[in-house]
Order: structure tokens, then sequence, then C-alpha cells
């Protein structure tokens, strides 16, 4: 549906100027005729408005009120922008903006803040090309800020995004209690150990589209998995080559694997699988983090052999 903006209260904020962004602002880029003017502040109004529909589901979707009030600061510099460039728009054109927002969808709380980076950056390219293609100077004045504004954000969502990697980490054996469900969808890595107890573990799992967790046995313990993202196919027998049971599984699907029983979980779908496993009693190592299933058959092999 056609978007128009609503008018905010213009909020500015000290930027830090000290991130990793291009800056040359190279003059020898070619220039297009003015005509573009109006085209180029549409673009930074959609992209603005895109984004604060967007950042309002992610804000919704924080592990704790720090991480909120980050992405909120982040909504209104967004608004104070979009403002801005409506305003400008307006005086130039005598006319109000109608453009039409895109929906931006995410599977867990740590890609929506890779994401809303990718947005940043992308928006501060954008802004950079776009400031040698108009002349007047009022729109170049609006796109440093922007500019300004999109190093500001970036860096946010950066630091949002290394805290959730930082605390998805093993807080064994002390009394411990998390919303499993996000944490589960928050994790990208293969395997990581979440708690590692004398008689429990719980561990997280990303299975990649068209991946596998491996044929495996666990002789001397049990073991619960719950399925919180994807679809799969789990196959269970007494022996590698005789795989008897087998069941499709589905979001919210639990599996119990008794000790002694071969199985197999095998991605059948097109995102990533993501659960979680309790082993009784502890399969792996305190604080084991597996990035990648190569990674984790590695660690598995040196282990046999040692």
């Amino acid at each position: 549906m056609y978007y128009v903006p609503n008018s905010y209260q213009t909020l500015y904020y000290g930027i830090d100027n000290r991130q990793n962004f291009n800056s040359n602002l190279d003059p020898r880029v070619p220039q297009t005729d003015e005509n573009q003017s109006e085209n180029v502040l549409l673009s930074v109004m959609k992209r603005e408005a895109t984004a604060i529909e967007f950042y309002r589901k992610l804000a919704n979707d924080t592990p704790n009120e720090t991480h909120k009030n980050e992405i909120l600061q982040a909504i209104e510099r967004k608004k104070a922008t979009l403002t801005q460039f409506t305003n400008l728009y307006f005086n130039i054109t005598g006319k109000q903006p109608l453009y039409n927002t895109d929906e931006i969808t995410y599977h867990s709380y740590q890609e929506g803040l890779q994401r809303a980076f990718n947005l940043e950056i992308e928006g501060y390219e954008n802004d950079r090309r776009n400031y040698f293609h108009v002349h007047q100077p009022q729109i170049h004045h609006m796109l440093m800020w922007a500019l300004a504004g999109e190093q500001e954000n970036a860096a946010r969502f950066g630091l949002l995004n290394e805290d959730v990697r930082n605390h998805l980490t093993d807080y064994g054996a002390k009394p411990f209690v998390i919303d499993i469900e996000k944490a589960t969808k928050q994790n990208n890595t293969f395997r990581t150990a979440l708690w590692t107890g004398k008689h429990l573990q719980l561990t997280l799992m990303d299975i990649k589209a068209g991946e596998e967790i491996g044929l495996e046995i666990h002789p001397n313990l049990d073991q619960f998995l719950r399925i919180e993202q994807g679809q799969g196919i789990v196959k269970m027998g007494d022996s590698k080559n005789r795989l008897d049971f087998q069941k499709k599984v589905f979001e919210d699907y639990a599996i119990i694997i008794p000790a002694g029983k071969w199985h197999n979980l095998i991605n059948t779908g097109k995102q990533s699988l993501k659960l979680y496993s309790i082993y009784a009693p502890p399969q792996h190592p305190f604080g084991t983090v597996h990035e990648t299933k190569e990674i984790a058959m590695a660690a598995e092999e040196e282990h046999n052999n040692n």
C-alpha cells in the first residue's frame, strides 16, 4: 500500500565518525540531470519508511531492554531523517510524497540484526552515490546528514549483533533460565552447548538446508530434540544399515532417541532446521561451539582418536 509519512519531531544525535566507512566522496563520479532529484528523495524516503517498519518488528523480538532501547533509538533516527526529507520534498515539488514500503522478513533476532546492519550499509552507499546525482545544495546537505545517521545505526546494529553472538555460551552448571525458542532461533552455529551439567546437557543446533546431523549412536545416553523452525525426517534403528523407524518432523515436534539407537535427522526444507537437544548424561565437552558441520565432524574424529 502507499505510505504517506506522518510528522515527527526531529531529533539529532552525536555521530561517531570513527566507523569503517568509505568517506571518499569522489567528485569525478558522473553526475546526472537535476530531474532525478525527485526520484532520489523518494528513494530515500521509501528506504527510511521501510526501515522504520522493519525496526519496529525487530524491537518486539529483543532479548532484553538494553537491545530494545537501542533499536528504539535507531527508529527515532530514521523518523527524523524521514521527516527532513519529506519536508524537503514538499518544498521542492509542492506535493506530498507517495511510495510503497518493502517488507523485510527474518527467521531469528540475530538474522534480523544482520539485515538491519546490511540495510544501513546499503543506504550509506546509495546516499553516497546520490550525492553526485543532484545539484541542489539543500539536497546535498540532507544526504550528508543521512550518511551520518547510517554510520551511527550501522555501528549500533553491529554491536548488538556481536553482543548476541557473545551471549550464546555455556552457562552450566549454574541455575539458568532462558527463552529457549528465541535462543534456538537466534543460533546460527551447527552446534553450541548452552548448558552443561553433571547429568544433563543442553545444546542448540542449526542444520542448513540440504544438510543433516549425520548418522550416529549414543550407547549410554538418551537424547531429546525439539524443533523450533523448519522440517525434516528423523530415522532410527538398531543398526546403521537398518533404520526402520522414519518420521517426518516439523516445527514444535519433539523427538526422543533412546540410548543405543542409530539415528539421523535430515533437513528436507528450504530454510535452516533449528532445534535444541538435551543429552542425559552430557555428550559434548563444556563450552562446545561447532560453527559448521565440518568443524563438528573434525572435532569428533579427534576425540575418538584420543
